[in-house]
């Protein structure tokens, strides 16, 4: 019981645990509800790592390693039929350390700008990108290892892993690094209990702002799925820079235009709001 009670800036032990059982909970929903699934493997989420990248932040390198590995743990029972793609005892250790086990874990390193940056958004927003890219280099090598001559060629092997899990990581990665840019600006996570950063929520101003933050926020994420969903050849699972004539690229200008349109309105009203209120 004493050691429950110890806190570590002001958090104690028994809410870390708490928290990081929570965050892994909503980081599992959010996984089970892609954006996109490609046809030979892979897929985007609702920014799934993010809940379990706020595990790392908040309470360091340690806890969020381990809520990384029980968050990949979950997320290889849920995917268990992948293990019926390969042969041997050998691979099936191989597919669950780097696919999942040591992949996942990566995003323990979420938290390692904390203290390089001032504020919380651009330490927030570089730890997924090194979350993304740390997890980028597990699958790429054990696409070159485990999965060549399966899904993977077995020729020219490490290129082809490279250009076959970018198809699936770099619009993850986009939709991770939006979701917690715009996280990062609005809850402070560095408090005990996460507080609003800036203005209290009832302020006039506040929530035309956040709503053309939404907006934008889920115009990019729409674009990138849009986009990099046509990208993977559904052949070969090749990434495929031909397939960019199959976007829609008029319903991504009305898309991106109409929320342009409408942030701009918000951000207007929110200008207006703020004055108003200062006069």
């Amino acid at each position: 019981m004493k050691d429950a009670k110890k806190k570590t800036n002001g958090i104690s032990k028994t809410q870390a645990l708490v928290e990081s059982a929570v965050l892994i909970a909503i980081a599992t929903v959010l996984s089970i509800i892609p954006l996109l699934d490609l046809p030979y493997g892979g897929s985007v989420t609702v920014a799934s790592m993010l809940p379990v990248l706020i595990v790392a932040y908040r309470h360091g390198l340690g806890t969020g390693l381990a809520a990384g590995l029980v968050y990949g743990l979950i997320q290889q029972l849920l995917g268990l039929k992948t293990l019926s793609w390969v042969t041997g005892w050998q691979s099936v250790i191989a597919v669950i350390v780097l696919d999942y086990a040591l992949a996942f874990m990566m995003i323990g390193f979420g938290g390692v700008w904390r203290n390089t940056f001032k504020k919380q958004a651009p330490a927030l927003t570089l730890g997924a990108l090194t979350v993304c890219a740390l997890r980028y280099a597990c699958h790429v090598v054990s696409g070159a290892t485990v999965w060549a001559g399966l899904s993977i060629p077995t020729k020219d092997a490490l290129i082809y892993s490279f250009a076959y899990n970018a198809t699936y990581m770099i619009p993850e990665t986009i939709v991770l690094v939006v979701a917690t840019f715009y996280v990062g600006n609005t809850l402070d996570f560095r408090a005990s209990q996460p507080v609003r950063l800036g203005k209290d929520m009832q302020s006039p101003e506040t929530l035309p702002r956040l709503l053309a933050g939404l907006i934008v926020s889920a115009a990019i994420v729409f674009d990138a799925v849009a986009v990099f969903g046509k990208l993977q050849n559904a052949e070969t699972g090749e990434w495929n820079m031909a397939g960019l004539k199959d976007v829609s690229w008029p319903l991504i200008g009305i898309v991106t235009g109409a929320a342009v349109l409408l942030a701009a309105a918000l951000l207007a009203v929110s200008h207006v709001r703020r004055k108003k209120a200062s006069a």
